[in-house]
């Protein structure tokens, strides 16, 4: 490698990190963002705010209503008093209401005169679908333990096996995702705004007059942040198992060839963004025009596999949809070799492409 491309790099080096605030962008924020994140995205659906609305001394509906309370996943709604079960949910005091009969629960079952009417905000299908099958168990349960009868035993067995993630815990699941969504983010939005930088600057005609040819410009551009981009990959995967628990069931060569076609794919496309902007507003804004699509059509929050068939094009566009793939496969399920193969494929073809039309641009650029 000539001298001077490595002088060009070694300055990158050390423009990078040479403002405090570039350090914390690069190795505090993702930290934080881990945390964050880590804790708040949640797969489970629990803290519901249940109302009853029972008369009073209906011993039986409050058993019922405490049965709801006590299982874990309702708390009791602020109701204030207020009987209409409609004016709580449209208000948000509560996310379900259990609507007793007037005349006693106990009567009316007794009577077999109906039964209790649960009212659930459907804002949120998936929430109010999880609602309605936490509250059959919870009847199911009830009604089994009122007639003095064995919680209903089908007749065959049925034996349940998880695994990967047997405590069902959402952040091994989650965190994986999370963890490819940062490193996208800090590669896509440094990288798009390292050229812009320069020209707002004025330092990048003094970058152009250098004994450098186009490719060894665009090398001296993109290696530091590949370097940084990998730093950033090995310490979210380092939090990630020491903050959350998240195993490592695979080889680390393999997280390592995962990290590197991804972080080459995203300083790629940093690095057309960087090309085709004039300023670095216009580069943060055309990052987050990329991120924004790009996350959400990556399997981390939603499956990909609900999604329209309309919309199945991008997503097998998306390096994020892969590199996801790859780290849970890796670190949840120790690397099928098929999988492992199909996606760093993908990624490899993608880190191709997106560098080849990065030098084109480039090229473009100067000449």
């Amino acid at each position: 490698m000539k001298r001077t491309l490595l002088a060009f790099i070694k300055k990158e080096f050390v423009q990078a990190l040479r403002d405090p605030r570039m350090k914390l962008i690069l190795f505090v924020m993702p930290m934080i963002q881990m945390t964050v994140f880590g804790l708040a995205l949640s797969s489970e659906i629990k803290n519901i705010k249940l109302a009853a609305i029972y008369s009073p001394g209906d011993a039986a509906a409050a058993r019922l209503a405490r049965r709801f309370t006590s299982s874990g996943w309702f708390v009791p709604a602020a109701s204030g008093g207020a009987q209409d079960p409609a004016g709580l949910i449209v208000s948000g005091a509560a996310d379900a209401v259990l609507v007793f009969p007037a005349e006693g629960f106990a009567r009316a079952a007794a009577r077999d005169r109906g039964g209790v009417q649960l009212l659930v905000d459907a804002t949120s299908v998936t929430r109010a679908r999880s609602v309605e099958a936490y509250a059959r168990n919870i009847f199911s349960a009830h009604a089994a333990a009122a007639a003095g009868l064995p919680a209903y035993q089908p007749p065959f067995g049925f034996d349940v096996r998880i695994i990967y993630n047997p405590e069902m815990e959402s952040p091994v699941f989650m965190v994986p995702g999370v963890m490819g969504m940062i490193v996208c983010l800090v590669t896509i939005i440094l990288t798009s705004m390292s050229l812009t930088r320069e020209r707002e600057l004025g330092t990048f005609e003094t970058i152009v007059s250098a004994p450098l040819e186009n490719h060894e410009i665009l090398l001296g551009k993109t290696i530091p942040y590949v370097v940084l981009g990998l730093a950033n990959s090995a310490l979210v995967i380092a939090a990630g198992f020491l903050i959350f628990g998240v195993p490592v069931k695979g080889q680390l060569w393999q997280l390592f060839c995962a990290a590197l076609a991804f972080v080459i794919t995203t300083v790629g496309i940093g690095t057309l963004i960087s090309t085709i902007s004039r300023n670095q507003q216009q580069a943060m804004m055309g990052g987050f025009i990329f991120l924004f699509p790009a996350v959400l059509m990556s399997g981390i929050m939603y499956p990909v596999e609900n999604m329209p068939a309309l919309l199945k094009p991008a997503v097998y566009l998306n390096p994020l949809y892969y590199f996801t793939s790859l780290l849970r496969n890796i670190m949840l399920k120790g690397g099928d070799h098929s999988a492992f193969v199909l996606n760093m494929a993908a990624l490899a073809l993608m880190a191709a492409a997106s560098g080849a039309a990065a030098y084109k641009r480039f090229r473009q650029t100067l000449n």
